[in-house]
């Protein structure tokens, strides 16, 4: 025979769960987490109790009280969780009733149901309030590595081929503006975790008459305009995870933008590029070889897009089978949440601190830079400008690139001889003594003006426009 375990049970019950049983159901290795937000929910709920007089001034001091010895207890790390117990929520509220006997009357018009959603939005409203001023951080980490090296350019890649210059300062950028995407989804799905779900009751609400506003107010449940937000249908109330997806769907998006950002990190930090140097402190070695210096921050951030894009997966899947409302499936959301969450939060403060303790290998870039293929377009758009339709330009720069490569020369140590040979009939025409200043780098970086582009002043008025708004 099984043994049965002491776990409280209604008055349906003749005895405790069985022990393993117990072990499989309980969450309070995981949910006690929630611990802070749970009290702040239930100060709120016993204030809104004692305001339709369920409880007295005396027994909502005492309860109040409880909680904040309770807290401080947890805090201090005193507290001792009880795995029979099951959840944070009658581990709490048991202790609390042990200390005063008010404390029975506190789970009144209240259901674990409606009282786990409340906690886990209070707990992710502050995390995302958290993350973002860590994304700023990162993206100031960003801001702050291209005004250092201002004057430095770069190849820019496709298909990881050399394909045009660009100041290392636009490329930190691009990461930047990604960064920004993702705080504005991040604080969009912050105004739906903003709802307080408390009286909804396990399915049905209440008979009693609840002040939900009121609860809700206390709690900081209000929008931009000050409008106390409370969602509108209790068994949605209770079975609503959809915050929960769109905060793991916005940080699967965050890790993927890291992961890409990894990659350049890793890119430029090795031998064949150069570019860059991470300090000792942020890189490891290797067991058998000693001269190695391994990225392993970026490989880490790289490898974590993994599991936040798994957890997504996991709460779409837990959830797509689920008839309304509460179902105790629910309780795995929890761990895939709360992964989710502390993964990107330390990826985003270990990439930061990476990024600030990286300096840029300038004789490396300006090497690589300095390859006159990388201005093949801009040899196309002089021709251009010159009155050919750019087609023809495409194809006649192309010729120009191949008599270069079969004459071995760079593109800038051709004649304008042998520029003008590859178009017989019009080459003369098109190619003037002017055509060879195209392959002058700081030249053609100073043409880029349009909005958004790599040019000397547009790049310097980004980074100027990105320390306004990050300071």
């Amino acid at each position: 025979m099984s043994k049965k375990s002491p776990v409280s049970r209604s008055g349906r019950f003749a005895g405790g769960p069985a022990a393993e049983v117990a072990q499989f159901t309980e969450s309070i290795s995981f949910d006690w987490r929630l611990w802070k937000h749970d009290i702040l929910g239930s100060l709120a709920h016993a204030a809104m109790l004692k305001k339709i007089g369920v409880l007295t001034r005396q027994e909502l001091a005492a309860i109040t009280r409880g909680l904040d010895a309770i807290g401080k207890e947890i805090k201090a790390g005193k507290f001792k969780w009880k795995a029979e117990l099951e959840d944070v929520h009658m581990n709490i509220e048991a202790e609390l009733t042990k200390r005063v006997p008010a404390g029975a009357k506190l789970h009144t018009a209240r259901s674990r149901n409606d009282q786990v959603a409340l906690d886990v939005r209070l707990w992710l409203r502050e995390e995302i309030t958290g993350l973002l001023g860590e994304i700023a951080d990162l993206q100031r980490a960003l801001v702050l590595l291209g005004e250092k090296n201002a004057d430095v350019i770069i190849p820019g890649y496709t298909h990881m081929q050399r394909a045009q210059p660009v100041y290392l300062a636009h490329h930190l950028l691009a990461y930047v503006e990604m960064l920004e995407r993702d705080c504005e989804r991040l604080w969009d799905c912050h105004s739906r975790v903003n709802v307080c779900p408390l009286g909804s009751g396990a399915i049905a609400g209440s008979t009693l008459p609840l002040k939900r506003e009121m609860v809700a107010k206390l709690l900081g449940f209000v929008n931009d305009g000050g409008a106390v937000q409370v969602t509108q249908n209790s068994m949605d109330g209770v079975s609503d995870r959809d915050f929960m997806i769109e905060f793991a769907a916005a940080a699967a998006l965050l890790a993927v933008h890291f992961s890409r950002l990894a990659e350049d990190v890793i890119l430029w930090a090795g031998t064949e590029f150069n570019f860059i140097k991470i300090a000792d402190a942020y890189t490891t070695g290797s067991s058998l070889m000693p001269q190695k210096k391994n990225p392993d921050i970026a490989e880490l951030a790289r490898g974590k897009t993994g599991r936040v894009v798994g957890n997504l997966m996991a709460l779409l899947t837990l959830l797509k089978g689920l008839p309304m409302t509460y179902n105790r499936d629910l309780q795995e959301d929890k761990e895939r949440l709360f992964d989710t969450a502390d993964t990107v939060r330390a990826t985003t403060r270990l990439l930061a601190a990476m990024l600030r303790n990286t300096k840029v290998n300038k004789a490396a870039c300006a090497a690589a830079a300095c390859d006159p293929a990388l201005l093949a377009t801009d040899l196309a758009d002089y021709l251009v400008r010159k009155g050919m339709p750019f087609r023809q330009a495409h194809h006649v720069v192309g010729a120009v690139v191949a008599l270069a490569e079969k004459a071995g020369k760079p593109l800038n140590k051709l004649t304008l001889a042998e520029l003008q040979s590859v178009e017989p009939v019009t080459g003369t025409k098109y190619f003037g003594r002017d055509a060879l200043g195209v392959f002058n780098l700081k030249t053609a970086m100073a043409k880029r003006n349009i909005t958004g582009a790599p040019g000397t002043k547009e790049v310097a008025k980004q980074l100027a426009r990105w320390r306004g708004r990050l300071s």
